[in-house]
């Protein structure tokens, strides 16, 4: 700490001097006239004031700031511009007192007979100038409108999704989720969660941050994905109100092993939302309301299983869904003056499942049913967080300080009732699981504008407790392990500083910083445990990150970052008790498990030209203590026991390119492709649960990679079209692989009623090719699954905004 404290003096004294030239930087901060709203890529030009010409010139970045130059001593006229906003010029005396020239704020009126033009034209790319993060609006995503975030994320470029439904980034499922910039339950503390709970509908945008700063979380190895809810800011009333429909499931894509129950068909999707928004004066109220109801065929997987004594079994897991979700986020800003604003708001989310399952188990030659397990599961999850912020404009534009506080409360309640059917008899068995979750974050951030860059710093603490309770009810027979259950409470500590320096010269961009975190983690268990005790861990790190750009010229950036994160186990990864939703294959945590570390390098490069763009990147990631599932068996059991283990060493290398082309004023063509190479170091473990049992590992090594391509078109009379192509190319699973998948959707949207209203159709997986098929390979035994899992849907829909 002491060294962090005489960085940033060194930095400031540094700034000064490099100050000290005969040009000048200029500075300042484009508002909206009305609602003193930052606007971005808003067009600065520097200009002589005899003749009007051109000098130089720059955009407002997203929160609206800019700095152009240097330009010499002398008379300027600047010019400052935006679609849909009156142009404004301002005269500038440049002298040569001061190496530095704030022009303060700069309001540019609406145009209100523009406002129906600036929704089609004015589009930022996607990759930001800087790049250091990826901004994609669902508004564009026409394929995937009336789904869930998680169907939207499939098209995302650099996102795939896994047969579990993990979200992967660059091939990782290690990513953090954030909600308008923060963690909830909602989306997971830890590694992502819940992202097929929250309608696409309620998104405004999503945010792809590969090489995150200090100033984020260290968590997440993989990056970020910051999803940003709706929320209008103009003046009185308005808002937007829709309803989607939608089937899946219309074929089967393979029939049903004999004696148990239909497999869910033509299942339907319905989704209402609401946007509200009210603005008058110094107040601000909003609401956004979803609630998306589904039937689905969860899963459907088909699963032959090999011993080494020569015993094989045939296994079927199918899983019928219902799931109902109501989402609503709403609150007030309060203007109080030109320079401070309080904003209070708060989100409900209500998940009820019902899952009715059936797993038979049958010999190799599907002549004798050796067993029947069938399920009902009733889970309701209930998340309730509550956020207030306050932010403080100082005189000097650029200049912030926000304070914040932000609690989550999630409760998870599980019923499950399970039929276990044997030839000779038939047992009832069900367990109960009650789990709180209290998270409670406090932070405070601060901007210092300096005259090459800023120095952002702050400081953050989280306080979070989880206790579980596990209780199994056995019946006849029970294969459940009822000393398994009991008590468990997961809590954490973690207090957090940071700093972060970036200066800006005309050719060069340094972004520099640090963020020292402490992490107590105390977890403990109920005392009669058969397997686990107690445990915890504390640690005390630095992680660093630093990111140099170089301006080759104005269409051509080249960037290169360096980054140090880490991922702690989440509270579901340490969980202690066993999970039965499939019964050949039991899932359990590990409080033994340990943070996973991760040091990143990625090389990237942009250019421009007048109809698209192309970036470019080559990353390397080298992981320390991989966390991973690994399956074992015990002797004279057939049952695989899935359990989290740290894997040791692991590589990944890859290549990630994105081409965007206007191919002409009606349509776009972009191409995504993702390349790299998994590799995993030999290592060996031992699965303590529910015996000892001793698992090595060769090295693995394989190149993956996914490609999509995305077509958007604008056609006559208010029409607006969309294709999605997506390959995924085999890739590594734990002790094994999952082969390709390649599927298409597409969607239509037409403009209605002048400009208010509109209609669309999409289908996702159009011709029904998509399904995970994996080889597991294991000690003492291997097996091969696909899942045909349902992923047709054709939804319609319609929104009005008023």
């Amino acid at each position: 700490m002491r060294r962090l404290f005489i960085f940033f003096p060194l930095l400031l004294v540094t700034a000064d001097l490099m100050a000290q030239s005969t040009s000048v930087i200029l500075s300042g901060l484009v508002k909206e006239s009305k609602t003193k709203t930052a606007l971005p890529y808003a067009s600065v030009t520097v200009m002589n004031v005899r003749d009007s010409t051109f000098v130089t010139g720059t955009i407002t970045k997203e929160d609206g700031l800019f700095s152009v130059g240097p330009v010499k001593p002398g008379e300027y006229r600047l010019r400052i511009s935006l679609v849909g906003y009156q142009t404004q010029y301002q005269p500038v005396l440049v002298g040569k007192a001061s190496d530095f020239l704030n022009v303060g704020i700069i309001d540019l009126p609406e145009v209100v007979s523009q406002l129906s033009e600036v929704v089609v034209s004015a589009k930022a790319e996607a990759v930001a100038a800087s790049m250091d993060k990826k901004t994609f609006t669902l508004a564009d995503n026409l394929s995937q409108a009336g789904g869930s975030a998680l169907e939207a994320m499939k098209n995302l470029p650099g996102i795939t999704v896994s047969g579990d439904g993990q979200v992967l980034l660059r091939g990782s499922d290690r990513v953090m989720v954030l909600v308008d910039g923060r963690q909830t339950a909602l989306t997971g503390f830890g590694n992502q969660s819940g992202l097929a709970n929250i309608p696409a509908s309620a998104i405004e945008k999503i945010e792809i941050i590969n090489n995150p700063s200090a100033k984020f979380d260290a968590n997440g190895n993989a990056g970020i994905i910051n999803i940003i809810f709706k929320k209008e800011r103009k003046d009185g009333f308005n808002g937007k109100a829709g309803m989607a429909a939608g089937v899946g499931a219309l074929w089967v894509k393979r029939e049903n092993y004999p004696t148990i129950r239909p497999q869910y068909q033509v299942t339907p999707k319905i989704n209402p939302s609401v946007s509200l928004n009210y603005r008058k004066n110094k107040v601000n109220l909003f609401l956004q309301a979803d609630n998306l109801y589904t039937q689905t065929l969860n899963k459907n997987e088909f699963t032959d299983r090999y011993y080494d004594d020569g015993q094989v079994v045939r296994q079927q897991l199918k899983r019928n869904r219902n799931t109902n979700i109501v989402t609503a986020k709403g609150g007030l800003d309060w203007f109080i003056d030109d320079r401070n604003t309080v904003t209070v708001s708060g989100l409900f989310s209500s998940e009820r499942i019902i899952d009715r399952g059936d797993e038979p188990f049958f010999d190799k030659t599907l002549t004798e049913r050796l067993r029947l397990w069938q399920f009902l599961e009733d889970e309701i999850k209930t998340t309730v967080t509550a956020t207030a912020a306050w932010q403080h404009k100082y005189r000097q534009p650029g200049r912030l300080l926000n304070l914040g506080v932000n609690y989550t409360f999630h409760r998870e309640d599980e019923n499950y009732f399970f039929d276990n059917i044997y030839p000779t008899f038939q047992g009832r068995d069900s367990f109960k699981l009650l789990s709180d979750e209290n998270v409670t974050d406090l932070t405070l951030d601060y901007v210092q504008p300096l005259r090459y860059g800023r120095l952002e710093t702050g400081a953050k603490l989280r306080r979070r407790t989880i206790p579980t309770n596990m209780q199994f009810f056995p019946g006849l027979y029970s294969p459940l392990d009822t000393n398994a259950g009991g008590r468990a409470t997961y809590g954490e500590v973690i207090p957090a500083v940071y700093g972060n320096y970036l200066i800006e010269t005309r050719k060069l961009e340094v972004e520099a910083g640090i963020r020292l975190e402490y992490v107590d983690l105390k977890y403990e268990v109920n005392p009669n445990h058969n397997t686990y005790k107690s445990d915890g861990y504390q640690y005390a790190r630095p992680f660093p990150n630093v990111r140099l750009a170089w301006k080759l010229n104005s269409n051509n950036r080249l960037s290169l970052f360096v980054n140090r994160r880490v991922d702690r186990p989440n509270e579901v990864d340490i969980r202690i008790f066993p999970k039965y939703d499939d019964a050949g294959i039991i899932k359990v945590g590990n409080p033994g498990l340990r943070p996973q570390f991760t040091t990143s390098l990625e090389l990237g490069y942009k250019t421009n030209w007048t109809a698209g763009y192309l970036y470019g990147a080559l990353y390397h990631k080298e992981m320390q203590s991989t966390i991973t599932r690994i399956g074992t068996i015990v002797p004279g059991s057939t049952l695989i026991y899935n359990v989290f283990q740290n894997a040791g060493r692991s590589r990944s290398s890859g290549i990630e390119l994105m081409v965007s082309q206007s191919v002409s004023a009606w349509g776009t063509i972009s191409l995504n492709m993702n390349g790299y190479q998994n590799t995993i170091d030999a290592f060996s473990i031992i699965n303590k649960y529910p015996v000892v049992s001793p698992y090595t590992a060769p090295r693995q090594q394989l190149f993956s990679g996914s490609i999509k391509l995305n077509g958007q078109f604008k056609l006559p009379n208010k029409l607006e079209a969309q294709f999605t192509v997506l390959y995924q190319a085999p890739d590594l699973v734990p002790q094994g692989k999952v082969y390709a998948r390649f599927s298409v959707d597409a969607g239509v949207k037409k403009t209605i009623q002048q400009g208010k209203g509109e209609v669309f159709v999409n289908a996702t997986d159009l011709f029904n090719t998509l399904k995970i098929r994996r080889e597991v390979q294991g000690n003492g035994f291997h097996y091969t699954s696909t899942d045909y899992y349902e992923t047709q849907v054709i939804r319609m829909g319609y929104a009005r905004k008023f």
